[in-house]
């Protein structure tokens, strides 16, 4: 997905039209830097959990911030140019299709985790969690925010529905609606993680709730800033009833954060509390 231009003529012959519904890609420096400041992410995280300077995750985090920004400044443009062909389109679906399947492997890896320690101690100890540790209750904070998480389901999917009749108005009012209440989400998060009863380092059953649920956090602010994204597009008019694909692949998203949400609340919270 990066800056292009329609094909204008055949290869190596110049004067003809397209023999073919693609697009031909300039070459683009955000892969690379997206992959640079995602390492540095990762490398930043995991030295700020071992006690160093927060400064290093800052800069990675940057530089993921004005990846998205710049790549989908050009895929916005190549949308307006009329790049987005139905052959395009389909490959973008796909591709869309193929990243949320890795996500999910993402996630299995973190619930893998949780469920060999959980099932480990229960074995050998007997008890989990383990013993010292105070679970935070399912049925208080983390049920409001999986009501909350549910109802923006439901508002991703008005916004979606208004788009595809021509409502405008629907679809701007949609897209407010579920981001506010991402961003109420990720307050209510905060605010647990703030209280919450252990650390990070305080074993395995802290160290795995942390990994799944704050990965969760960071995939729902992605999810935000994909919908303010496509909220701007919105109120520019780029949506139309039969050519929408970004709003598509940012609600398949937010739907995947509804699912994996699911499925924390009654593993991670309830089951293991």
């Amino acid at each position: 997905m990066s800056t292009a231009h329609t094909a204008s003529h055949d290869h190596g012959q110049s004067g003809h039209g397209a023999s073919h519904p693609y697009h031909i890609v300039n070459p683009s420096p955000w892969p690379v830097v997206g992959a640079i400041g995602g390492g540095t992410l990762l490398g930043g995280v995991v030295l700020y959990m071992h006690g160093s300077h927060i400064w290093l995750m800052a800069i990675g985090f940057a530089l993921v911030l004005a990846t998205m920004y710049l790549w989908w400044r050009d895929v916005i443009r190549e949308a307006a140019a009329g790049d987005h062909t139905g052959a395009v389109t389909r490959g973008l679906r796909f591709g869309m299709v193929l990243f949320i399947s890795s996500e999910v492997m993402f996630f299995a890896a973190f619930f893998w985790a949780f469920f060999n320690g959980a099932l480990t101690h229960l074995e050998y100890i007997g008890t989990w969690p383990p013993e010292g540790i105070e679970a935070i209750p399912a049925w208080q904070l983390p049920f409001l925010n999986t009501l909350i998480l549910l109802t923006s389901g439901a508002t991703v999917t008005w916004a979606h529905h208004g788009i595809k009749h021509g409502d405008r108005k629907a679809g701007i009012w949609g897209l407010v609606t579920t981001i506010a209440l991402g961003v109420a989400f990720l307050g209510i998060q905060g605010y647990e993680y703030a209280h919450t009863p252990f650390s990070f380092r305080g074993g395995v059953f802290p160290s795995t709730f942390f990994m799944a649920t704050g990965f969760h956090g960071f995939h729902v602010t992605v999810g935000v800033l994909f919908l303010s994204v496509c909220l701007y597009r919105q109120l520019r008019g780029h949506f139309k009833p039969e050519r929408h694909i970004g709003f598509e692949a940012a609600a398949w998203y937010w739907h995947f954060v509804d699912v994996v949400w699911l499925f924390l609340f009654i593993w991670v919270y309830w089951w293991g509390g």
